[in-house]
């Protein structure tokens, strides 16, 4: 039994982040009418605690707390949809110390107007933010050499805005294409360069096309899955270079306080690297509907 406790224990470490609501676009269900609203906070937590055991492991303590808020409102062929989600959590480490394991700051409008009362294809508007609360490292792996600051609060920050054409054939899917912005704030000269800029210079504003995909069924009882493709084409550079942002999700409602979720998001930017990015994130834990 004590092996099993152990075992499960180190297992949710090792795959432990907080809970989040993956998908970016916002979707207003057709049979809304007025105002909605949902506040859902979330905390997760794991300790692993090793003395003499034989298959070894290091002691540990994470923590991420979370807060997702949604209001919605939708009027006839008018609907409107605000978001904000934040994060942030840390983990202890034997001989290693504390390191960051989730940050954001994501704030997200989007109006539409669907052109008639029953139809399927809308015009949209998008404000979006997104930037972390505290400093993010590269770490090392090899003894004595120091860990690289990589991000901070504002460095970087994304601003972007967009307009265009969204098709909405039901509320499990949403296409959507159209002209968008994006700035890119680097409050950081030491940070500038990362992130594409030339050095010591902290704004860079750029105009594109952007293009949306965004899914989301039940697929079974109490199993939500969701996913979201995003991408950016700036005009002045080659396609080849596009931003890509997608999200996966699967959701299982444990009880009416515990989820568990399997996250998997894949992003490529080339401002910051030439590389796609990938995070994969398997967690359980207690969420609360504040209202």
């Amino acid at each position: 039994m004590t092996i099993r406790i152990k075992a499960l224990t180190a297992f949710l470490f090792l795959s432990f982040i907080s809970l989040t609501i993956s998908a970016q676009t916002i979707t207003i269900p057709d049979t809304l009418s007025g105002w909605e609203q949902k506040w859902v906070a979330s905390f997760n937590g794991s300790q692993a605690a090793y003395s003499n055991w034989s298959q070894g492991g290091a002691s540990s303590v994470s923590g991420t707390g979370s807060s997702v808020l949604n209001l919605l409102y939708r009027q006839d062929q008018f609907a409107y949809g605000f978001r904000t989600n934040v994060k942030y959590g840390q983990s202890r480490i034997k001989n290693e110390g504390v390191r960051k394991t989730d940050d954001l700051i994501s704030i997200r409008n989007r109006f539409t107007y669907t052109f008639e009362e029953d139809g399927s294809l809308a015009a949209y508007g998008v404000v979006g933010f997104q930037t972390q609360f505290d400093k993010g490292y590269e770490y090392s792996s090899e003894e004595g050499v120091p860990d690289v600051l990589i991000s901070d609060f504002m460095a970087p920050a994304y601003i972007n805005e967009g307009v265009g054409l969204a098709y909405e054939p039901n509320n499990a899917f949403t296409f959507e294409a159209g002209l968008g912005l994006k700035q890119t704030i680097v409050n950081n000269d030491s940070l500038s360069a990362v992130y594409g800029l030339d050095p010591g210079d902290n704004f860079r504003s750029e105009g594109g096309l952007t293009t949306g995909i965004t899914f989301e069924k039940q697929v079974a009882e109490n199993i939500l899955y969701s996913s979201s493709l995003e991408t950016f084409t700036n005009f002045l550079i080659p396609v080849s270079e596009t931003d890509v942002m997608w999200g996966n999700e699967l959701v299982g409602q444990i009880n009416s306080i515990v989820s568990a979720s399997f996250q998997f998001e894949l992003r490529y930017d080339n401002d910051f690297s030439s590389e796609v990015q990938l995070k994969q994130v398997l967690s359980a834990g207690v969420s609360v509907n504040l209202y």
